[in-house]
């Protein structure tokens, strides 16, 4: 009778993808850690991954600010809306030209200065949306940020018509202010995507706007979406900075913020 020979049973092998111990660290964040490895490498799906990200991230700077939807967005909440451009023509100008998005044109220079003239007050303040580097963020974000901002401003703070500028740098603000004569410009704008942030809104203060002031006389608000810095917190930030700054007289390096822990005197409800 003849018998079977027995087949050896293979050792078990080793899992192809090594997991990192603290991948439940991820449910915190959500930035690029805990990917583990396959060999040398990363697993194939976290590099798919990382390929969506970077795609939406060169989304965000390439997409065209829908400035229509936002003035109709803008103008339904009660603002009175102006649009202009920067210097830079195009998108490829401005991403090689940093300078040209810095500068209003010239003749939305002369349209601001004629708007200006024929108000019987300066405007307390200037607000800027600017494209930046991620229009998806202001298309998002915008129109709710304001939206949590202007029940927080003291009464009476005189605001001027709300600016929509196209191909926009952080220093147009300058321009903006100075045409309208503000005594501060505020600039919401898109920040820089990140692998994952591709969506996130700066705020930018500046008192005294005009050409030529640097960023060391600016404050910062950064990082502003649900993912990040709420609207709520980034609103009561920017107002204390506003109320501060008309206070005082100066922004940047020179006022702190030091709105955590203090209440707003004209807070919401």
């Amino acid at each position: 009778m003849s018998t079977t020979p027995s087949v050896p049973v293979p050792p078990l092998q080793a899992p192809a993808v090594t997991a990192m111990p603290w991948r439940d660290w991820r449910s915190a964040t959500p930035a690029r850690i805990a990917l583990g490895r396959a060999g040398v490498a990363i697993p194939t799906d976290e590099t798919l991954r990382f390929g969506y990200a970077h795609a939406l991230a060169r989304d965000a700077i390439h997409t065209a600010l829908d400035t229509a939807a936002l003035k109709a967005a803008l103008e339904q909440t009660g603002h009175a809306v102006v649009l202009a451009r920067s210097c830079a023509t195009d998108r490829t100008s401005y991403l090689r030209r940093p300078d040209l998005g810095r500068q209003l044109e010239p003749a939305d220079i002369n349209a601001l200065r004629s708007l200006a003239a024929g108000r019987e007050r300066a405007p307390d303040l200037a607000l800027v949306i600017g494209d930046g580097l991620s229009s998806l963020a202001v298309q998002r974000h915008a129109v709710p940020l304001l939206a949590a901002l202007l029940p927080r401003l003291a009464p009476g703070t005189h605001l001027a018509p709300l600016v929509v500028v196209r191909q926009a740098r952080v220093a147009v603000a300058d321009d903006v202010g100075e045409a309208l004569n503000a005594r501060l410009s505020v600039i919401l704008i898109g920040e820089r995507p990140g692998l994952s942030s591709p969506d996130s809104l700066g705020l930018y203060l500046t008192h005294g706007p005009r050409r030529g002031r640097t960023d060391a006389e600016r404050n910062c608000i950064s990082n502003v979406r649900p993912e990040g810095l709420s609207y709520a917190l980034a609103a009561h930030k920017l107002a204390w900075l506003i109320e501060q700054a008309l206070r005082l007289g100066h922004s940047g390096v020179a006022l702190k913020d030091e709105s955590e822990g203090r209440a707003l005197l004209h807070a919401p409800a």
